[in-house]
């Protein structure tokens, strides 16, 4: 784990010109208000392990995050992962159903009201290796939102639903995350989010991390992560790399 995250913090892709620094959805779980610009594809992925018990673990090795910018307030997004998952009773790897979808932007910041946008997708269950698909297609949408509370302070919120493909119960999520700037290219996160469903206990977790701008295209980042319901995962560790380019 230590090596591969080694690795992809210091693989440089292509450095090539862009409109503005690269905004992006990881580390953390609050989703960027920010749209992929036009013709531009970017890509962010990243490794992420996670203790789930006391004899069982799992690996997202990778998750990556595809988008494509349409227009200024448009991007088409897919996600890919390839997971682990380790107990007493069982060994399984393969790719998860892969999940397609959109984010599109609502409403720009002016003054105390927050810039909106929204992302729906739909994970289509009967991708990905036979052992992780499910027996239903799975829909989720988010609101996204956010201020800028200073020059170094911005905070951002998420709320909305998700579907896990194993039933048709709708699980509620929400986000809160407070980002500072370090510097002009270091910066850092906090934030609580959770989910929750009526058919079982509330799920609460906190997590923390740095990002790092290494130009306009390329961001490394690192963050971790711990349960504070029962339910919730033991703690979880991350890093990844995001970068972009034109295509046109």
């Amino acid at each position: 784990m230590k090596n591969i995250c080694f690795i992809l913090l210091f693989l440089l892709p292509f450095i090539l010109e862009a409109q503005e620094s690269i905004q992006t959805d990881r580390p953390d779980q609050t989703e960027s208000v920010a749209i992929t610009p036009k013709n531009f594809l970017q890509i962010e992925s990243g490794l992420l392990y996670e203790k789930t018990g006391d004899n069982s673990e799992s690996y997202s090795h990778p998750t990556v995050l595809w988008k494509y910018g349409i227009n200024e307030n448009f991007e088409l997004r897919m996600v890919t992962e390839f997971n682990t998952e380790r107990s007493e009773n069982k060994n399984l790897s393969g790719l998860a159903p892969m999940t397609l979808g959109f984010k599109a932007k609502l409403a720009e910041e002016i003054k105390f009201l927050p810039a909106i946008s929204f992302i729906g997708s739909l994970t289509l269950n009967k991708t990905g290796t036979q052992t992780f698909q499910t027996p239903y297609t799975a829909p989720a949408f988010r609101f996204l939102l956010q201020h800028t509370l200073s020059e170094k302070w911005s905070l951002g919120y998420n709320l909305g639903a998700e579907w896990n493909g194993e039933s048709p119960d709708a699980t509620g999520i929400y986000t809160l995350s407070a980002a500072y700037s370090l510097t002009e290219k270091l910066g850092a996160f906090a934030e609580f989010y959770g989910f929750l469903n009526k058919y079982q206990s509330a799920d609460h977790r906190f997590d923390a991390g740095f990002t790092y701008l290494l130009n306009d295209n390329l961001q490394i980042d690192a963050s971790s992560g711990l349960g504070i319901s029962k339910i919730s995962p033991d703690y979880f560790l991350s890093c990844g790399i995001s970068y972009r380019f034109s295509t046109r």
